[in-house]
């Protein structure tokens, strides 16, 4: 794996969300500030149709090459890497979307007798960017970035062919209220069983999408006639929605695959955007820095006002050792998304990079509005408890540390940690409070894990 260019504990992050469901594979989620943005524009049409608040309900992207979507309890729509690499346009993943609202608005994760029990949930602290490529080396350097947050995820859950099929129809409602073409869902789904007829893969394999979906052609056909009856059938595609698609799509193999299959997707001689993209990732997994900076550079001369490029090229200085050249391209990143706090969080990082105290006043600032905006973010805690501890607030800095520690399920620690901030913070302060919140927090998971043994 690479090494990282800069300090351990500077390093740059990527948001991924580990659990234990799949004990032979850990599972992790993606985080990314130009990817949410994308899955949120694509979905919220559809939770308005469904009759839901799209600022209470999550569309989350799972690293995980199967192709599979799920729900399991609450408001949120897990879509693993895999079906995003296996579609073809967003239509295609607004269908499957469509399809997994329909099972959260029928309650099908709390009526599944069949669902496992939550697992705990681990937050690590990396951002998808250029510097996600470095995660590798920065988990030989670093252990805090081991840090992440507790939440309630069962195994994916085993559908009845009956939920299957109201699931079917609540999403072809959305996707005609919302005016959404069904051509998009049938293809998709057509894909996956072209997939189960080509790979012979049975309903027994729990890992894939078409066990936990059966994909029989009456199913599809219901489908399609469904949808051709419907004004929106003749609907052309967004074409925003599918340009921003094929962009996310190309960045996010950049990050996956392997190099080579980088460059053999999209070769040198390709100058879209999408290359570019992809192969700044797969320059940066392979450290090679200067190759990455060139094709940043690319994307830039492109759009030098587009924000994510400039996150990415802020990113690619940061690898490179260069923080203080950096920060530009991040504040203006973070100012043009309106403080986005995954962005705000590796500008906050940029400006601790430079060593410089003079920097910290501003990155203190930085850093409190991202975990206000994202409170599950540890690498923005971590980095906050840095600042505190520079500054020498010991009792915000173990608070902080607290913070961490809890989102990542490291229960003990955060006992410890709040413990310590309440014996330094001003009594009934509001960081205080927010200490004993912990304690307690802490406590009770502690108290759960003593009764299963």
């Amino acid at each position: 794996m690479p090494k990282l260019r800069i300090p351990a504990f500077i390093l740059t992050f990527l948001a991924l969300l580990c659990w234990s469901a799949a004990p032979a594979a850990a599972q992790s989620i993606l985080r990314d500030a130009e990817t949410e943005a994308l899955l949120h524009d694509m979905a919220t049409p559809l939770i308005k149709a469904a009759g839901l608040d799209p600022a209470n309900v999550d569309i989350v992207l799972v690293n995980d090459m199967a192709v599979n979507a799920f729900v399991a309890g609450g408001q949120a729509v897990y879509v693993n890497a895999g079906l995003i690499n296996e579609a073809d346009t967003a239509a295609e993943v607004q269908g499957v979307i469509a399809h997994e609202l329909g099972h959260v608005t029928g309650g099908h994760a709390v009526l599944n007798q069949g669902a496992k029990a939550a697992t705990s949930v681990s937050l690590l602290s990396l951002l998808l960017g250029a510097a996600a490529a470095a995660a590798g080396g920065g988990e030989a350097a670093m252990g805090v970035i081991m840090a992440g947050q507790q939440a309630a995820i069962g195994k994916y859950l085993a559908y009845s062919r009956s939920q299957e099929a109201s699931a079917d129809a609540a999403g072809a409602k959305y996707l005609s209220d919302a005016g959404i073409s069904g051509r998009g869902s049938v293809e998709f789904f057509q894909k996956l069983q072209n997939m189960e007829y080509r790979y012979g893969y049975s309903q027994r394999n729990q890992d894939q999408f078409y066990s936990t979906h059966p994909l029989t052609g009456d199913r599809i056909a219901t489908l399609q006639d469904t949808y051709q009856q419907d004004l929106a059938w003749n609907k052309p595609d967004d074409p925003g929605l599918q340009k921003r698609f094929v962009r996310m799509k190309a960045k996010l193999f950049g990050y996956l695959a392997e190099p080579r299959d980088v460059f053999r997707k999209y070769p040198l001689t390709d100058n879209s955007v999408p290359a570019h993209y992809a192969r700044a990732y797969a320059y940066n997994r392979e450290s090679k820095l200067d190759d990455a900076r060139a094709e940043t550079g690319a994307l830039i001369a492109i759009d030098p006002d587009d924000p994510y490029f400039l996150e990415l090229q802020g990113q690619i200085l940061l690898e490179s050792g260069r923080p203080g050249e950096a920060i530009e391209p991040l504040r203006r990143a973070t100012q043009m998304t309106g403080n986005q706090p995954l962005i705000a969080t590796l500008f906050g990082h940029a400006l601790m990079a430079t060593e410089d105290p003079a920097n910290y006043k501003e990155a203190e600032r930085v850093l409190r509005a991202a975990v206000v905006r994202d409170r599950e973010n540890p690498f923005a805690w971590y980095q906050l408890g840095m600042i505190y501890a520079a500054n020498g607030d010991m009792p915000r800095a173990r608070l902080a540390s607290a913070e961490q520690q809890a989102l990542s399920g490291n229960m003990n620690e955060a006992l410890m940690s709040a413990q310590a901030a309440e014996a330094g913070l001003a009594t009934g302060s509001p960081d205080w409070l927010r200490a004993q919140d912990i304690e307690m927090q802490a406590r009770a998971a502690l108290e759960r894990e003593k009764k299963r043994r």
